[in-house]
């Protein structure tokens, strides 16, 4: 991805918000999706667009500072998507999505808040990993750019309370893969329901992260 040049990188946001938005997993103007550049600028989806119907040339740039380079203005919540990438130089992209099953689980209430969805597949474990359950914050409140910032330093992925996931990735393929992998399980997890459920153990889950470090 990193040989990709911003041509390029636009077209992937492009592509991969319209496979987004064909699964269902994007509706109306909701989610967002964003690259970093090798300069450290920053492509991210414009406010209040939908992600099956992006113009690559609209698409915003903004400096690692935030401030609109090129393109439309961006989503109220790229505020965010900086304070991932201040915390974590390995990540390339981001993806944000409103994702239903996903947005069922950062509503309930969760006795372990540092990691919100049982390990019911090694899929699971291997893509998504431990699971962070971050506190609300009402839309564009700034305050959470603090609070995902220090989740995304030991965490690629995490839900915000009432609202959504957030995934980052070494590539935009790799993150919106990790994020179909969550949506998934969420769906298990709804679909299991009260059931008696055997999920891996703690041994299986040790196994996994030595056999596949993330």
């Amino acid at each position: 991805m990193q040989d990709l040049s911003e041509t390029e990188l636009r077209a992937a946001i492009v592509r991969q918000g319209a496979l987004l938005y064909e699964r269902r997993l994007a509706h109306g103007t909701a989610g967002n999706l964003s690259v970093r550049l090798k300069d450290g600028a920053i492509l991210v989806t414009p406010t209040n667009s939908s992600l099956g119907f992006l113009d690559p040339q609209r698409i915003s740039k903004v400096s690692p500072e935030g401030d609109l380079l090129s393109g439309d203005p961006p989503s109220k919540e790229a505020f965010f998507h900086r304070a991932v990438y201040a915390a974590r130089p390995t990540a390339r992209a981001i993806v944000h999505l409103h994702s239903t099953h996903s947005v069922a689980i950062s509503c309930l209430c969760h006795a372990d808040p540092s990691n919100v969805m049982p390990p019911l597949t090694a899929y699971h474990v291997m893509k998504v990993g431990r699971l962070p359950l971050v506190g609300y914050f009402r839309p564009g409140d700034r305050r959470l750019a603090a609070a995902v910032g220090d989740a995304a330093r030991d965490h690629h992925a995490m839900l915000l309370a009432n609202h959504g996931p957030i995934i980052a990735g070494r590539s935009l393929e790799e993150a919106v893969q990790i994020m179909e992998e969550l949506e998934e399980t969420a769906k298990l997890y709804f679909l299991i329901g009260d059931r008696p459920a055997s999920p891996l153990s703690c041994e299986a889950v040790e196994e996994l992260a030595a056999a596949f470090p993330s």
